[in-house]
């Protein structure tokens, strides 16, 4: 069997589906993987540690308000679509699996035309325009919640949650404090920039670090290309651009993770039972990922347009005081995950493929 990935530019969409290429080697031995995701962001690294080959395609983004970048993308968008055409033509994979982005819909596009079978799931509580474009051309569909169901009627979605990549659970807070210079027995924030760095959010964990330092430490992954000279800088801050494999140590560390709403972060941070501050993305659908943890009991969320570094402060610090509340907060965490979505996933997408989509067998 040949399956194809699609997805990238951040790390969003990419993190549950390599959980999903892992779970479905495991179902379905010396299947072959393949990926088409962006020739800018950072996923190829991921990619390619998980064994996957990996293709970059040109990829745009329609805007839902004037901007004269929709022009350019639109030109970006159809070069896209010819380069995923002319890659499933080379690959001739017996399905393709969607979990969103942008670089996915000309992937999904090609692969309706090629008479590809596609696989799409839907990662967070509203579809956003990418799943919008490509639910069309889906033979099969997977949800993370429940309540997306009736978003993808007609397509008889399957709820399986979202999947987190096992090599997580594996993290040690032994291996953090030596990786990252940390001291035992202080409290730890992990702040994750997002993969192509969210720099909102970066600038006020720099601004709040002198005064967080004095309750807790911080190990802040600014996101690719997005970390900054800090002269002054407290001994308990710690600044990286980004972890692959060491991620597992930062996550077992963190009392406390500060997040944007992405919701392939907010899926690995429920597996983990981690309670978290989340600043989603202003005026997107990031906001309704937040009010979901937040109205679960799982998170605290704040608007980074009105919330000064020494209130944000104030409110990491309150929490990781509150041990109650904290507790509490990680239970909440766990209550929203779903054992086996890797698997569960997997299946669907084998089941996708179709017993007779072998390459020998196709035109």
């Amino acid at each position: 069997m040949r399956i194809v990935f699609a997805g990238g530019g951040t790390l969003g969409s990419v993190t549950p589906l390599l959980a999903v290429a892992r779970a479905a080697r495991e179902q379905q031995p010396g299947c072959e993987l393949f990926w088409i995701g962006t020739d800018f962001g950072p996923e190829e690294r991921l990619v390619r540690e998980a064994g996957i080959d990996f293709y970059a395609i040109k990829s745009g983004k329609l805007r839902r308000y004037l901007d004269w970048r929709n022009i350019t993308d639109v030109g970006r968008i159809i070069r896209g679509f010819l380069q995923a055409g002319s890659l499933l033509g080379r690959l001739r994979p017996d399905v393709l699996v969607s979990a969103g982005g942008f670089v996915a819909v000309p992937a999904v596009w090609a692969a309706w035309l090629r008479r590809v079978p596609v696989h799409l799931h839907q990662m967070d509580i509203r579809p956003g325009l990418a799943n919008k474009l490509s639910a069309p051309f889906a033979a099969s569909v997977s949800v993370a919640y429940e309540r997306s169901l009736a978003d993808f009627a007609s397509k008889k979605p399957v709820w399986t949650s979202n999947p987190v990549r096992p090599e997580l659970f594996a993290g040690s807070r032994t291996e953090a404090a030596r990786l990252f210079g940390l001291e035992p027995g202080t409290p730890t924030v992990l702040v994750l920039g997002g993969g192509t760095g969210a720099v909102t959010l970066n600038g006020l964990v720099r601004q709040a670090a002198p005064e967080l330092a004095s309750g807790a430490q911080l190990i802040h992954l600014t996101g690719q290309g997005k970390a900054e000279p800090f002269a002054d800088a407290p001994a308990r801050y710690h600044q990286l651009e980004f972890l692959t494999g060491d991620l597992k140590h930062a996550y077992a560390a963190a009392d406390l993770v500060v997040t944007r709403a992405g919701m392939g972060v907010l899926t690995e941070l429920a597996a983990l039972g981690t309670p978290a501050v989340i600043l989603p993305i202003p005026d997107s659908h990031q906001e309704e990922n937040a009010d979901f943890f937040v109205k679960n009991g799982a998170a605290a969320a704040v608007d980074e347009r009105r919330i000064s570094p020494h209130e944000f402060s104030a409110l990491v610090l309150g929490l990781l005081g509150d041990r109650t509340r904290l507790a509490a907060m990680a239970a909440a965490m766990l209550r929203l995950s779903k054992a086996d979505a890797a698997a569960a996933m997997a299946g669907l997408v084998v089941r996708t493929a179709g017993p007779d989509r072998s390459p020998s067998v196709r035109s």
